[in-house]
């Protein structure tokens, strides 16, 4: 078997703690975006899950000022601009997304400072890079626990709110109509969808995060309509993507240039770009077939 998979597996891949770790997060990762992916897609908030990638910028490159961990930064600028979003927004779509072009707004002229303060005042770019790109071969051993725990408490938030928050995200006015308090619900999303972006920042970096919310879910939803088909759907897509990103980003440690390898993050959005187009193309095919 080690001769078959040879070519596909670089020596030392399975032994590789890091590797094994990568894999670990990577899955919790991918399965939380899956989940806050689509309601993100249903509600036609990939806009507020973008302000809040590219604002964690601020708090992964804060945090590196403080000596602190990166994840530490993207968690409380996240959380905290989720919670402004919803306190300027309003229901309907058009409000949401001007109060989450205000906070975005406001918050990137202070990523740019932190970004350049880092990047001046120590003697390497890597912490920048780290942030803006993620590391996920490179996270702390002692960081994995909090990770965990982060994972499965959104995930139990999802699996509490799923039935109204779904209501919600494809009838407003129905849900409001039944007593479901869709204020407070956005909220609560917004908090979830604000710690699934922290957590896809710390892996492939705060500017592609959104890729990981927006992409496996979007791909599943032209797939299937049934929306817990849709959900395990979109965690399979992200679990396969980030399980190919770390192959081929520990791979080509041996291609040009040499002993330098690609990132992570490169190869898990490329990854969910052809799955996005590929599942466009089986839609419509689908559609095709049951019209004939």
């Amino acid at each position: 078997m080690s001769t078959v998979f040879a070519p596909v597996f670089e020596p030392g891949f399975f032994a590789d703690e890091a590797v094994r770790e990568a894999i670990l997060v990577g899955t919790l990762v991918a399965v939380v975006a899956g989940a806050v992916g689509f309601f993100t897609v249903m509600r036609s908030q990939s806009f507020a899950a973008e302000a809040l990638g590219d604002l964690g910028t601020a708090g992964g490159s804060g945090a590196f000022l403080l000596g602190a961990g990166a994840l530490s930064g993207f968690l409380a600028v996240d959380v905290l601009a989720a919670l402004v979003m919803q306190l300027l927004g309003v229901e309907r779509p058009r409000g949401r997304d001007l109060a989450t072009g205000l906070v975005l707004g406001a918050g990137l002229g202070l990523a740019a400072l932190l970004l350049y303060l880092g990047t001046t005042e120590t003697s390497t770019t890597g912490a920048t890079v780290t942030v803006l790109f993620g590391s996920i071969f490179s996270i702390a051993h002692d960081t994995l626990p909090l990770i965990a725990a982060l994972s499965f408490a959104v995930l139990a938030l999802v699996a509490v709110l799923y039935r109204p928050l779904l209501l919600a995200s494809v009838s407003g006015e129905i849900a409001a109509a039944r007593g479901i308090r869709t204020s407070m619900l956005g909220g609560a999303y917004l908090v979830a969808l604000a710690l699934a972006v922290a957590l896809a920042a710390l892996t492939i970096g705060a500017i592609l995060s959104t890729a990981l919310i927006v992409g496996p879910a979007a791909s599943a939803l032209r797939l299937t309509r049934r929306p817990a088909r849709a959900i395990v759907l979109a965690g399979a897509i992200g679990v396969g993507a980030m399980w190919l990103g770390i192959l081929l980003a520990y791979d080509s440690f041996y291609w040009p240039p040499q002993e330098r390898g690609w990132p992570v993050s490169f190869f898990v959005v490329a990854a969910i770009f052809v799955v996005y187009l590929l599942s466009g193309m089986a839609g419509v095919r689908g559609r095709c077939s049951r019209g004939s």
